[in-house]
């Protein structure tokens, strides 16, 4: 017969395991780093000065599970008043990559406005590539964007 000592001591080694596995990597939809979304930078001031800003913690919003910085208070009111007027395509993460099928990082001087949205590429010599067929890796990576968004 079992006790109730060994049925206790068996419920607290099934929590220890169970509480000692560790969380699953969650995906991100957004390109973070420790500087926050895109490296920190401010995704209207591609739109507003036509370059990358660095943006200020000081003006931090927290958007789809990211920290986003803007170089003033008019461009964090811009983006929260339109967030997906000025988010970069397919979270920051590369164009290129997107239409290949996969999440890779981006650079922030690797940008180019197409319709009036943002995309970011993984280096220079990847947008130049990018950029002899944008309309074509466009079209792949926007029908590719709900598979590879749930990638880690």
């Amino acid at each position: 017969m079992i006790s109730l000592n060994q049925i206790k001591l068996f419920a607290y080694m099934v929590m220890a395991v169970l509480f000692s596995v560790p969380v699953l990597a969650q995906p991100s939809e957004v390109f973070n780093t420790e500087q926050g979304a895109i490296r920190g930078y401010d995704p209207v001031a591609y739109f507003t000065v036509g370059k990358p800003v660095k943006g200020d913690p000081q003006f931090t919003y927290a958007w789809k599970g990211a920290d986003w910085h803007f170089a003033s208070g008019e461009n964090l009111a811009a983006f929260k008043a339109e967030p997906e007027k000025y988010a970069p395509q397919y979270g920051g993460y590369c164009a290129y990559g997107t239409a290949d099928g996969h999440k890779a990082p981006t650079e922030p001087d690797t940008w180019t406005i197409v319709n009036d949205k943002l995309y970011l590429n993984y280096n220079k010599k990847v947008k130049e590539t990018w950029s002899k067929d944008k309309a074509g890796y466009i079209k792949k990576a926007d029908a590719n964007w709900p598979e590879v968004a749930k990638q880690e």
